[in-house]
């Protein structure tokens, strides 16, 4: 893993890996807007977490004990991160109150548990889910 203007690339060969699991994902609104002209790999894929349905639209990951269903996108040019940043109201140094937002570094892992290595995600702190009206979606599925 290396840092390039605060971008960090998590695999060999310099490619940027984003999970998704909302509006982003392959065959959703803001798939063909944001990714499908830079993504060069798209793989099913799943991820710790516990996933919510806002009342706007579009699901919320935390961090937890179950599976959010997704896909990893692998991108090779580094300003999609940016892009995806100010698409899920994420700046870099803003305090996390005043991001919708987070963006950390998760593991994912293939539909059937093999591991498929680091990749960025954003999930939203839990008091701002239950602000925004968030429900529980048990199965870890959104679309």
């Amino acid at each position: 893993m290396y840092k390039l203007r605060s971008i960090v690339y998590l695999d060999q060969g310099s490619l940027l890996k984003v999970f998704v699991y909302g509006t982003l994902k392959p065959g959703e609104l803001n798939y063909q807007r944001y990714c499908s002209s830079n993504v060069l790999q798209a793989h099913p894929a799943i991820a710790l977490g516990q996933l919510f349905n806002l009342p706007a639209g579009y699901p919320a990951m935390v961090l937890g004990t179950g599976w959010v269903h997704g896909f990893v996108l692998s991108f090779g040019d580094p300003k999609v991160l940016r892009e995806l940043d100010d698409y899920e109201d994420y700046q870099v140094g803003r305090s996390p109150h005043q991001n919708l937002y987070e963006r950390q570094v998760i593991a994912t892992f293939t539909p059937t548990g093999q591991p498929l290595g680091s990749a960025w995600a954003y999930l939203m702190p839990p008091d701002k889910i239950h602000h925004l009206g968030g429900t529980l979606l048990p199965e870890g599925h959104w679309s």
